[in-house]
Parts: structure tokens; sequence; C-alpha cells
């Protein structure tokens, strides 16, 4: 099956603004890809550039993905290792607008075996049952958010934080006040406190029952994580400081997190995340399936992923409920409440309306 040419569009999302401890995102800035092959039929991928922790945007993630379909046109749809590797040999870093790529080659994968991507993975359907995000906010807007997704139906809740470590306990303290002891919260600092901020915060809300604590601190102060560990009466999630195996061999050695956060667009999709999970399930380390403000494209094979490896334990796939004023995506992933329902079709099973990507910037390689 060879690449014949690939499709590339600017997929811009409208959403409400969501803060952050690193920066506010006005809309999804997504790339979407269609790779189309002599067998008669493509391959989808999708990324969504979060320039603030992963250094792309929206416009060098389209521009490099031409360099990169122009490498592949007439190549091989179906070897994977040596697609992506060409990649990698291309240009280092740039995992979001390779993840796409990756995606695209895994859901052609699937089609080909005339499998949904879950299967074609090896796996089997089990549930997953998302949590939902409060962006930075003050207490109070918070905690009456937070009652919001409880009354919806909400049983986990993801709490951003990351500012002043006195006002982030408090954040904690009014949100698990007006929820109850019943509701799993999670924190997540996306690198917003220095140490001893870090360590403050984290000691002060020890009481609190939180789940976890994803990325502390900045990753240049992953020296300082297994100190922490040690320190924190909460557990600690990598997210930001495990981009690859490598990176998460090197946590895992040092004693600095008890999780991993999973993300294609920090990894570069499918291929190296089952080389991060791999090393975090030989070492005892559940996952989390996570992401940035991609649509259900996406979404949905994250849940692919997320459902055949069962070292996967804890499931933050709400990316496109927080604050997307469209849903442009046909077929995909369902949400049932807060559990999501994957459909069995050949491959991801999910696609973009035509009628949106009219009114999208495209070019094709």
């Amino acid at each position: 099956m060879r690449i014949k040419q690939t499709d590339i569009y600017k997929l811009s999302i409208p959403m409400h603004p969501f803060v952050i401890a690193t920066g506010t995102m006005h809309y999804a800035q997504n790339t979407f890809i269609r790779v189309h092959t002599d067998a008669g039929y493509y391959g989808v991928g999708e990324c969504s550039a979060f320039p603030m922790i992963v250094g792309e945007t929206q416009a060098t993630c389209f521009e490099m993905a031409k360099d990169f379909a122009a490498l592949w046109k007439d190549k091989e749809a179906l070897a994977i290792e040596e697609r992506m590797a060409e990649l990698h040999a291309f240009t280092a870093f740039n995992a979001t607008i390779k993840s796409a790529f990756d995606m695209a080659l895994y859901d052609l994968a699937a089609k080909a075996a005339d499998k949904p991507l879950y299967r074609y993975l090896g796996g089997t359907k089990k549930e997953l049952e998302t949590d939902l995000t409060i962006g930075i906010d003050t207490p109070g807007n918070m905690a009456r958010k937070a009652v919001q997704f409880k009354e919806q139906g909400v049983r986990m809740i993801k709490v951003k934080l990351g500012k002043t470590g006195e006002e982030d306990v408090e954040r904690a303290r009014q949100i698990r006040e007006a929820v109850g002891e019943n509701i799993i919260l999670r924190i997540d600092a996306n690198q917003g406190w220095d140490y001893p901020t870090a360590l403050h915060a984290l000691q002060q809300m020890g009481p609190l029952n939180i789940q976890f604590c994803e990325q502390p601190m900045r990753h240049w102060a992953d020296h300082l994580l297994p100190d922490l560990r040690k320190a924190s009466p909460i557990r600690i999630m990598a997210d930001e400081s495990a981009f690859d195996h490598h990176d998460t061999a090197r946590l895992i050695k040092a004693n600095a997190c008890d999780y991993v956060n999973i993300k294609f667009a920090k990894s570069g999709g499918i291929l190296e995340a089952i080389k991060i999970n791999a090393v975090c399930e030989q070492h005892g380390i559940p996952c989390m399936m996570g992401g940035m403000l991609e649509s259900r494209v996406a979404l949905t094979a994250f849940a692919h992923f997320a459902t055949a490896h069962d070292n996967i334990k804890f499931y933050d796939m709400d990316t496109c409920l927080l604050g997307h004023k469209v849903d442009p995506i046909t077929d995909g992933i369902k949400y049932n409440g807060y559990f999501l329902e994957l459909p069995d079709t050949p491959g991801i099973g999910a696609d973009v309306e035509e009628a949106f990507l009219q009114h999208c910037e495209k070019v094709t390689v």
C-alpha cells in the first residue's frame, strides 16, 4: 500500500478561553491530515499544538507537515517504523505534528487489517471513564464550577493549579469542601511551582484526599522530583517531564514519579506511546491517557490506545469538552455521560465533516 498524496488542513476550533498555569487558549489550533494511498482509502491524523508546553504552533505544524508529506510520497504506508524513522531523521523534536502522521499510518494499518484500531493493537473493550477539568479561576468560581460538574454526573475532577501556592491551596480546599468526599480530585500544576512552593502546597493539601498531582515543577527541576515525591503526601504524576520512553526510564530510575501521563502530542504518536507504556508497565508505574485540545478524531485514537493497554489506569480524555464551541467530527468516540464508547468500524473510525473542511486552509502534497 503506497502513499500517493497527503491533504493537510489547519483545523481551527473556536473555544471558550481555557486557562492553565502557562497560558490561556482561545481556540484549539489543530492540524488535520488525510494520507491517501493506492489502495483507494486514506488514513486520518490530528494533532493539537500547545506552544507553551511542546513548542509547536499550528503554523509550524502546517509547514512541517508539507515536508513530512513530501518525504513519504510513494513510500509503503504499512512500514510504520520505517516511515516514522524518516521523520525523526529529518527533524529533531516536533512531536506534535509527527503524532498526526503516526496516527494516520495506524489508521491505515487497522483499515488494511479490517479491524478497529484497539483490536489491531491487541486490545479488547474495557470501560473508559474520563475526568473533567476546571481551568484556573478564583477559588470561589472554581468551587462553583466543581459543583456544576458534580450535578452533571462528573465523578472525577481535574483541577488546574500552578499559580500562587497559597491561593492554589485555597482553590483545592474550597473545591473539596464544595463537592464532598466522594468525588475524586486530581490536581495539575502544569510546571507552575518552584520546589519550595510545590512542597508547601502539596503538604498543605495532604488532608484533602487528592489522587495525584501532575507536573508540579518545570522539567528542568526534575532532579528535585525524588525529594519532592518523598516529602509529598500526594502522589506525583510526570507529564511535561516525560516526552518519550527515554525520559520515562530516567524518571523511574530516579524514583521521581508514581505515575506517567501519556500524550501523543508529546510522544510523537502511537509508536512511541507503546514504548513509554511498556517501560512503565515493566516497573509497575500505571499510566494516564491524556491530551491537549484535540477534536474527537484524535480523542478516538486516544481511546483506542487506552483500550488496548491495561497499564493505562487513568483517563483524562475531556479534550473536546473543554470549551469547544463546535464539533465538526463525523462518527468516532461518543460520550455516554462521562464514559467513552468506541466505534467498531475499521481503523480509528472518525473523520472531519467536509463542510467544515471547506473553510479550513488546506494544502495537498
